[in-house]
């Protein structure tokens, strides 16, 4: 069965202490596990897809105007990858099977081309990472239950801002979208 990693959102604003939406040390502590899962399937040359939170200075349209913080604007450094994962992207990015994608709402599927890539590449089975937990992880995850995706989590490559969230999407994954969480 053909597999991609999912690779969400794991930016400067959402990871590092200074970042403009940041979950902080939670998402801080996968950066070893996200970055080694990210090279295993850069290493076998599985299709490996970085979806990322891009949005525009000053949109107040958008619906995560009155939820959030500015967060992602485009052209700033939050939206560089974080930390090591950010060399191991730029190592990479013009490999055939690398994607950078950005998305404008939590699920990678809302609005973009990531399932006609997906299609075309014969590929059944995704693998997410990445933060949050609970956020763009889960709606990117739902979006992908209903459109027949075989799907793997893996628990100790996602974060979130607390853990309940973080808990009950975990949760969620297995029960109600038979996700198998490593």
């Amino acid at each position: 069965m053909k597999k991609a990693l999912i690779n969400i959102d794991y930016t400067y604003d959402f990871v590092a202490d200074d970042g403009h939406l940041t979950c902080g040390r939670q998402g801080q502590q996968i950066e070893d596990e996200l970055v080694k899962l990210t090279k295993e399937f850069l290493d076998t040359s599985d299709y490996v897809v970085f979806a990322i939170d891009c949005h525009e200075e000053g949109d107040m349209f958008h619906p995560e105007s009155t939820l959030f913080p500015p967060h992602n604007i485009k052209g700033t450094p939050g939206r560089a990858l974080f930390g090591s994962l950010q060399s191991l992207y730029e190592q990479h990015k013009n490999d055939k099977n690398v994607h950078y994608m950005d998305k404008t709402r939590y699920s990678a599927f809302a609005g973009t081309d990531l399932e006609i890539r997906l299609r075309e590449r014969g590929i059944e089975e995704l693998h997410l990472c990445g933060v949050c937990t609970d956020i763009c992880v889960l709606h990117t995850a739902v979006d992908a239950y209903n459109k027949g995706f075989k799907l793997v989590i893996h628990k100790k490559a996602v974060a979130s801002f607390n853990d309940t969230g973080h808990d009950f999407a975990l949760g969620h994954f297995q029960n109600s979208l038979g996700a198998q969480v490593l």
